[in-house]
């Protein structure tokens, strides 16, 4: 017997913690970056001298990496010379780690900026690093806003530290 599709419930449990978590206005990258005790719980994968790389914690697709700065700003014409040096070094050991551990066909690279830009964290400048495979779409974010990532983060942080250089 077919039913309608609006009777049948999609699920997506890891999205709780943040629908239900505080929102006290802290960064929480501001927080990741202070926390160096437990990059592996707060799935930090490599740290720079002024900026660093993290798995984004709702992600579009498995692997799917930020790279912010340590200081709080919120756009990029306020990050030095040396910031956006190192951002950038990060931006590539991120997509060439990607490449070597995951195999994508692909990358979208991109930062928004300003609320209107559809920044969900517009006052910390970050880098948007996702990779891409043929088929890695279809109808679910589009018609009920749930993205389906095949691996737990924890497991692709460890992954990925693993073959960090």
């Amino acid at each position: 017997m077919a039913t309608d599709s609006a009777q049948r419930p999609i699920w997506a449990p890891w999205r709780i913690a943040y629908i239900l978590g505080p929102k006290d206005g802290d960064c929480f990258l501001c927080a990741k970056a202070g926390a160096d005790a437990s990059d592996a719980a707060n799935h930090v994968i490599a740290r720079g001298r002024l900026a660093y790389v993290l798995l984004n914690t709702y992600p579009y697709n498995p692997g799917h990496l930020l790279i912010a700065p340590f200081r709080h700003i919120d756009d990029i014409d306020l990050l030095t010379l040396e910031e956006r040096a190192e951002m950038m070094d990060l931006l590539v050991r991120g997509q060439q780690l990607l490449k070597r551990v995951m195999a994508p066909e692909g990358f979208n690279i991109g930062c928004n900026l300003g609320k209107v830009a559809g920044a969900g964290l517009k006052d910390h400048v970050h880098w948007h690093l996702v990779p891409r495979w043929n088929g890695d779409t279809n109808f679910m974010p589009v018609i009920g806003d749930v993205r389906c990532v095949p691996e737990a983060l924890d497991a692709t942080c460890l992954h990925l530290r693993e073959h960090w250089e």
